[in-house]
């Protein structure tokens, strides 16, 4: 190196080691998208504590046969190193591929003979001096870090050398991971790709395996659906009333559907009514049934839901809703299996398992007068709460494939692909209205989509904060609460192991823990 450009290798390596402490701590963690600006920083940064003019880093292929200049930097007038220039280099990558460091301070004359292209090069470019550290990982060549001096001649000392391989060894870890983190991303939505085709191509297959599963529509895997639907096989061989819990588009009704399905009534019918739909004056009839002329309009007996149900399964739905006055004949008909229609008074009695649903916070409704305590606690012998879709978004993607599967042999229409900015809108929104929102929402892009790709609008979300439910999610955390410290307790908190909570609750012991820790239970004392 001249002694006009010269400066004290002591303050270089002070400033290496500055540089190394930076950025092994920095390469570590920083996410891949990140690295080739890092990268680019670090190698302006070689320049300027060198006083070179350009710096580059070399990246081999799995094989070695073939070198691409990937990262670089340079000072204002100076060429960065070219693909073709760097792949016709023989004598100088034969070296690199052999592990070899090449340090040359006077390229022009310490050039060997048989170099010829690189006497070319050093021609063409006027480059003075150069630095090349290849890096070996596992004992295959991966890298190499180049730089370049091309304004006078330097040297180039071993403990220079050494750092210099060192900020090489980093980064050329660090761009490992990054190669093998996209390869893997590519391998992922190559697999993504691969899974929304045999989707496409299996709807049909796979709705008979979930109909074969037992659990018809309701669609899912995740934990808080696998604990609810674990309370349904406990529920459905015993004559015991349900409570089902949840926000109005949890699919309550399906619950309904698979408790009566899995029980010793599920040859006789399952007779649905929703107290919320119906006028308060047409409630009472609408259970109990009327005789003629019981009332204006009453132009024929009528049987009531009961009636219809004997043998079998009631719903109700949105109990909540039910009138104060018909709550107390509701009380009779639980405790007594009797009633008397409308206009008339003959007691009737019938054999119906009741299920009762609501959105509704009961809790509340017995405290302000308008829903007999009696009957709460006669109704939620078995209560079980159903999630609301924000709490189980990990099924979304299944849920839609399931709707767009129904909808498209109705439609005539085949959906093959649900881009990954469709399916991430959907599982970033709230649905306030659950999976019944979700269902309109896919069968409307199914009715304005074009092509096999399903498309949503992208305002669907507009003004939409998931508002809705939120005092019914302080009820239903306080039923699941109360319960899992019922069976704890019962178990004597217990949770591995035959007859304990985690058998009881049909859950993973370690799901039955973070739910334990998510819902703020601990063991009194």
């Amino acid at each position: 190196m001249s002694s006009d450009h010269s400066r004290p290798v002591e303050r270089e390596l002070e400033s290496f080691e500055r540089l190394i402490s930076d950025i092994s701590s920095q390469f570590g963690y920083l996410p891949v998208d990140e690295l080739p600006g890092a990268i680019a920083g670090t190698l302006q940064h070689i320049v300027e504590v060198l006083e070179v003019d350009r710096s580059t880093v070399f990246e081999f292929s799995e094989d070695g046969s073939t070198i691409e200049a990937t990262h670089f930097w340079a000072k204002p007038g100076v060429a960065p190193m070219r693909h073709e220039d760097a792949a016709a280099l023989d004598w100088y990558i034969g070296r690199l591929r052999q592990g070899e460091v090449i340090r040359l301070s006077a390229l022009e004359s310490m050039l060997p003979a048989e170099a010829e292209a690189e006497r070319d090069y050093v021609r063409r470019t006027g480059i003075k001096s150069n630095l090349s550290v290849p890096v070996l990982i596992g004992g295959r060549l991966v890298a190499a870090l180049g730089v370049g001096s091309f304004q006078h001649q330097r040297e180039w000392p071993d403990p220079l050398v050494d750092r210099v391989r060192l900020i090489a060894q980093i980064m050329a870890a660090a761009l490992q991971r990054r190669r093998h983190e996209l390869a893997l991303r590519a391998s992922m939505e190559e697999i993504e790709r691969l899974n929304q085709q045999l989707r496409a191509e299996n709807l049909y297959l796979t709705e008979e395996i979930r109909n074969t599963a037992g659990f018809n529509e309701i669609v899912g895997k995740s934990d808080v659906l696998r604990m609810a639907l674990g309370r349904v096989e406990h529920a459905a061989p015993t004559d015991s009333t349900v409570l089902l819990l949840g926000e109005s588009g949890t699919g309550k009704e399906l619950f309904a559907r698979a408790i009566h399905d899995r029980s010793p009534r599920r040859k006789r019918p399952l007779v649905s009514v929703n107290c919320a739909a119906l006028p308060a004056g047409l409630i009472e009839s609408e259970l109990f049934g009327h005789e003629k002329g019981a009332f204006t309009g009453a132009t024929a007996q009528r049987h009531g839901r009961f009636e219809i149900a004997d043998g079998g399964t009631l719903f109700l739905d949105e109990l909540g809703d039910l009138p104060l006055d018909l709550q107390s004949r509701l009380l009779r008909v639980l405790q007594d299996g009797e009633f008397e229609r409308v206009g008339s008074s003959h007691t009737r009695r019938v054999d119906v398992r009741l299920i009762t649903a609501t959105h509704r916070d009961l809790d509340a409704l017995v405290r302000e007068g308008s829903f007999r305590t009696d009957l709460y606690y006669r109704l939620s012998v078995f209560p079980i709460v159903l999630p609301p879709l924000r709490d189980r978004r990990e099924d979304i993607p299944e849920l839609v494939w399931f709707f767009v599967a129904r909808h498209q042999r109705r439609m005539g229409r085949r959906i093959e692909r649900v881009p990954r900015a469709t399916m991430n809108a959907l599982l970033r929104y709230d649905w306030p209205g659950n999976v019944r929102e979700l269902q309109n929402v896919i069968e409307r892009a199914m009715i304005l989509s074009t092509g096999d790709e399903l498309r949503i609008n992208e305002t669907f979300t507009a003004g939409r904060q998931g508002a809705a439910g939120r005092s019914a999610d302080r009820t239903l955390a306080s039923v699941e609460r109360a319960h899992m410290e019922a069976v704890l307790d019962e178990c004597g908190w217990l949770i591995n192991g035959p007859g304990h909570a985690a058998e009881k609750l049909n859950l993973h012991p370690n799901t039955v823990r973070f739910r334990m820790k998510k819902l703020g239970i601990t063991r009194p004392g």
